[in-house]
């Protein structure tokens, strides 16, 4: 029966992503037929436990490469369920933060659903359950911060009936969900298998090597062996808020492992007060301040999750590529005058900044000068045919990049108006991966800022970034002027290049045919 059920689904999904699935809802419903005219059910004797691993070596064989966030487990304790994980929403991401809950315990979830909001190292996005059944077990409520990818963050279940019983259900983190859910007594049968001998000749011992286990057990938490701290990151983030040294808490989760509970007994005995009163001579804490020289005054404040990514992936960068600059200076003067004709022309449709113009110059000189608009791939260069322009854009949680896709195709209204648009949500948290990943080219303006001319840090695994400098009034050449000499208004650009993937004679070719499109802007609207 069950390879009939299969022969079904591999016959009507011919090995692809939709068979897959097909095969999977098959296994699930005891389904041994289907046409276009009806779909019949025949008994059978497959457990709900043996039909979920059904389910898992399914997708298994089928599609090797697919990466799921859903476990599924069963045991004596508990009905058969899926246990949802924290999911990785862009390659850099490796915590979130969980956001508000689109769906309630009891409510049923079907595949596309939004099942809760998360906000990530770049941008707050909606997290499509890719699983159905019904909300038994919310294990991160909203607000909770620095959620570890591949932490349960949810429980669903076949049978809305069995969402009850998850009421006490919680697993520590990604892996002991299903220690606990599987296997929920054998933690006590290994560690009492060795007593019984104790026991024959003097029970006491038996408590003192408890005692002696768990402390080895612990170990880690007290600083002892490797210094390394296990807790879960619930009770690392209860520790943090309230400024607890967690070697000093005893953790009675597995291995020893410091959990919400035993940071809850800790302050609740006192904990919190012996610890600010006697700091312990293990691994000091960030938080336990020293007493200050005179006069200092200062304010420790939090990092984000976007904070972060951003000061790890710019050390990386400061680190491994070797930046060189290249400036030039460009006059302004007929940039300036086409701006101003065609905002009056636009009527409102459309207002030109400056920083369009740089956009598509920018677009057009890469697909003259491609050698700029590659990046490192450490056994190749890689090559973009199309200019796809990220524009460094400040927000109150940090910097993104929102890309211009495919630059040198748009017009400078179409450039104008996506940026806006794309800028105006990413202050909102509101961009989705796409709209921030990749791209081959990076702008950072700061002349709205004053600033007159800076270098940048390569965004990599991009090869270059144009810093954009202010305009200013300077006296420059000009044999047409009485004097020969004029004011104009001059900017300031410093291109940034990775020398393994840029030589410097390429880049001031670039900058070279930059200048060129920038002086004569008429060519920008060809």
């Amino acid at each position: 029966m069950l390879l009939q059920r299969f022969s079904t689904a591999a016959t009507l999904g011919c090995g692809t992503r939709s068979g897959a699935i097909l095969a999977l809802r098959l296994a699930r419903r005891g389904l041994t037929q289907i046409s276009s005219l009806n779909v019949t059910r025949a008994p059978t004797t497959l457990s709900k436990t043996a039909t979920l691993n059904l389910r898992a070596a399914a997708l298994a064989m089928t599609l090797p490469g697919l990466s799921t966030h859903a476990r599924l487990y069963s045991s004596k304790s508990y009905p058969p369920h899926t246990v949802i994980d924290m999911p990785a929403l862009s390659p850099t991401m490796t915590a979130g933060n969980v956001g508000a809950w689109q769906k309630e315990v009891g409510d049923e979830i079907v595949p596309g659903d939004v099942l809760v909001e998360i906000e990530t190292d770049k941008a707050q996005m909606d997290f499509e359950c890719q699983e159905e059944g019904y909300l038994a077990k919310i294990l991160c409520d909203s607000g909770s911060k620095d959620v570890a990818v591949g932490h349960p963050i949810a429980i669903l279940v076949e049978n809305k009936a069995d969402a009850d019983k998850f009421a006490d259900f919680q697993p520590e983190s990604a892996g002991e969900g299903a220690a606990k859910a599987a296997e929920p007594e054998s933690p006590k049968e290994e560690a009492s298998k060795p007593e019984p001998k104790k026991e024959e000749s003097k029970p006491e011992p038996t408590k003192q090597e408890k005692q002696t286990e768990s402390q080895r057990d612990t170990a880690p938490a007290s600083g002892n062996g490797s210094g390394r701290i296990f807790a879960s990151p619930l009770a690392k983030t209860i520790a943090r808020e309230k400024n607890l040294n967690l070697a000093d808490v005893q953790g009675t989760g597995p291995h020893g492992r410091i959990v919400k509970a035993d940071v809850e007994k800790f302050i609740s005995e006192g904990g919190a007060a012996k610890k600010s009163a006697a700091p312990t001579k293990a691994t000091p804490a960030p938080a336990a301040a020293p007493v200050p020289s005179a006069g200092t005054a200062y304010t420790d404040i939090p990092t984000s999750n976007m904070r972060r990514v951003i000061a790890s992936r710019l050390v990386e960068s400061k680190q491994q590529l070797p930046h060189y600059y290249v400036t030039v200076e460009v006059n302004m003067d007929k940039i300036n005058k086409l701006r101003t004709a065609l905002n009056e022309a636009g009527k409102g449709e459309y207002k030109l900044s400056v920083n369009d113009f740089i956009i598509k110059a920018s677009a057009l000189t890469l697909l003259k000068v491609p050698e700029v608009n590659s990046s490192w791939q450490k056994d190749f260069i890689r090559q973009y045919h199309n200019a796809d322009i990220s524009v460094a854009t400040a927000t109150p949680s940090g910097l993104i990049t929102p890309i211009i896709r495919s630059a040198e195709a748009k017009g400078l209204a179409g450039i104008s108006n996506t940026m806006k648009e794309l800028a105006a949500r990413a202050r909102e948290n509101g961009l989705k991966p796409e709209e921030y990943q990749g791209g081959s080219f990076t702008i950072s303006n700061l002349g709205m800022f004053g600033v007159d001319s800076f270098t940048a840090i390569i965004n990599p695994p991009q090869s270059c970034i144009l810093a954009v400098g202010a305009t200013t009034e300077k006296v420059v050449p000009d044999a047409s002027a009485p004097g020969g000499f004029k004011v104009a208004a001059v900017m300031k650009v410093t291109l940034s290049a990775d020398h393994r993937v840029v030589d410097g004679a390429v880049s001031a070719q670039w900058l070279k045919a930059w200048k060129e499109l920038m002086e004569n802007p008429l060519k920008l609207l060809l």
